[in-house]
């Protein structure tokens, strides 16, 4: 039963990260630029404090335990600027491929490389399991099936007016390598918690610490295109704030739900430690499958044959089906 709620709760998350790009569709008036930096604020600073501040117990501060685990701190805060740069290009992989099969392509390689390179990035290579591994190949299967059902849209849906998917995939995979830098963050700031912590807050604080990282390069990025486009005038636009403020805090919780849910799910996960170390692969996978939902009901597979849905909805159960199978196999 633990097994279940924790898995339960990791795809709660994942359904919450991958609805937080339909609340931006309500943004008005606004460039990319702005908009994507003010939601950021949310996603990558506001929110995971609050959530951090959950795993500090009475008496104490984050920076009392960050403090005492400066290299910890800094080696997570790090791979947080890494993680950036995929998430400005995690964008771009939408844009040219859809939000179904360009979150597909982009996190299914952060999956995989997000749990394969953890373990060996900070010198616990133990976790790597054959369960684990096997896991991992069996959702890239996933994802590649999913993929030929993609190269089979000729048009990317009526929605996806760039679609190109030589340039979307190649965009995608960038976005997947840099974007497991999240991951492999978490891995460093492992031991980032207090004795005194409940297990379902432990990975909170260094959560914190990789998306202020990710929030540097994004507002580095941003704010540099506000000066090129002369978008600054964009946040003078008194009338559209009270709007576009709530659906960007809506965004940022949505997104932060997945990290906020992959810490409590991995909790109940505590009898099962083949699962906690496949659990950014289980977080990836069930991304994959909500955010092709969402494809589905934004109508981006739309005119798409019957055979090329059957492909999808294979690829589909192929990655849920990753979800647990290390557990069966342990």
């Amino acid at each position: 039963m633990q097994i279940f709620i924790g898995l339960l709760v990791i795809a709660i998350g994942a359904f919450c990260q991958s609805s937080s790009y339909v609340p931006i569709n309500r943004i008005k008036k606004w460039s990319w630029e702005s908009y994507w930096i003010v939601q950021g604020i949310f996603a990558w600073l506001i929110f995971p404090l609050l959530g951090a501040l959950l795993a500090v117990p009475s008496g104490h501060c984050l920076t009392e335990l960050y403090a005492a685990n400066p290299k910890a701190t800094w080696l997570t805060m790090l791979f947080g600027v890494l993680w950036g740069v995929g998430g400005l290009t995690f964008g771009l992989s939408m844009r040219y491929l859809g939000v179904s099969l360009g979150q597909s392509i982009a996190l299914g390689t952060c999956a995989g490389l997000g749990t394969i390179l953890t373990p060996l990035f900070t010198g616990h290579p133990e976790d790597l399991t054959w369960p684990v591994i096997i896991g991992v190949v069996v959702t890239l299967l996933g994802i590649a099936i999913i993929g030929v059902a993609g190269s089979k849209k000729k048009s990317g849906g009526e929605t996806v007016k760039e679609f190109n998917f030589t340039k979307g995939i190649i965009v995608a995979l960038l976005a997947g390598f840099m974007s497991a830098c999240f991951g492999i963050g978490l891995g460093f700031g492992r031991d980032l918690f207090f004795p005194e912590t409940k297990e379902i807050f432990h990975s909170l604080p260094a959560t914190l610490l990789v998306t202020i990282g990710g929030f540097v390069t994004n507002a580095v990025y941003c704010f540099y295109q506000n000066s090129k486009n002369k978008t600054w005038s964009d946040y003078k636009k008194g009338g559209v704030w009270g709007n576009n403020l709530l659906f960007c805090a809506l965004a940022g919780l949505l997104w932060y739900s997945q990290f906020f849910g992959l810490s409590l799910g991995k909790g109940f996960l505590v009898g099962a430690p083949v699962l906690i170390a496949f659990s950014w692969c289980i977080l990836q996978s069930l991304n994959v499958v909500f955010s092709n939902v969402w494809g589905i009901i934004l109508k981006e597979w739309k005119g798409a044959s019957k055979k090329t849905i059957a492909i999808l909805v294979l690829g589909l159960a192929v990655l849920i089906i990753s979800s647990f199978l290390p557990q069966l196999l342990k």
